[in-house]
């Protein structure tokens, strides 16, 4: 039997992490927003597009816009598919003023 640390090791080298980060780089503050384990690309995708979602109801109209964009955006997912089966990192940054 796996201990609850050695079974998370375990998961993320077969699998991959994923964050949702805002920060202000003017004054290097960092605030979690989200994180989640996934066994294959495809459920980081469903992850980043319900997690996208949320993080676009609490912005501004402008960035908000950004990310329903990206929501609707199928190349860019398809994009990061394809970096994401292919062991690559994908990231994704939306700009509000100062707000990353």
């Amino acid at each position: 039997m796996l201990t609850t640390a050695r079974a998370v090791r375990l998961e993320l080298r077969m699998g991959f992490w994923c964050e949702a980060i805002a920060s202000y780089p003017e004054t290097e503050q960092t605030f979690w927003l989200g994180s989640h384990p996934a066994a294959t690309p495809r459920p980081v995708m469903r992850w980043f597009r319900t997690r996208a979602g949320h993080i676009a109801d609490q912005l501004d109209e402008p960035a908000a816009a950004i990310v329903r964009h990206w929501l609707t955006d199928q190349a860019e997912h398809e994009h990061a598919l394809a970096l994401l089966v292919n062991g690559e990192l994908y990231a994704h940054t939306i700009h509000e003023d100062s707000l990353r």
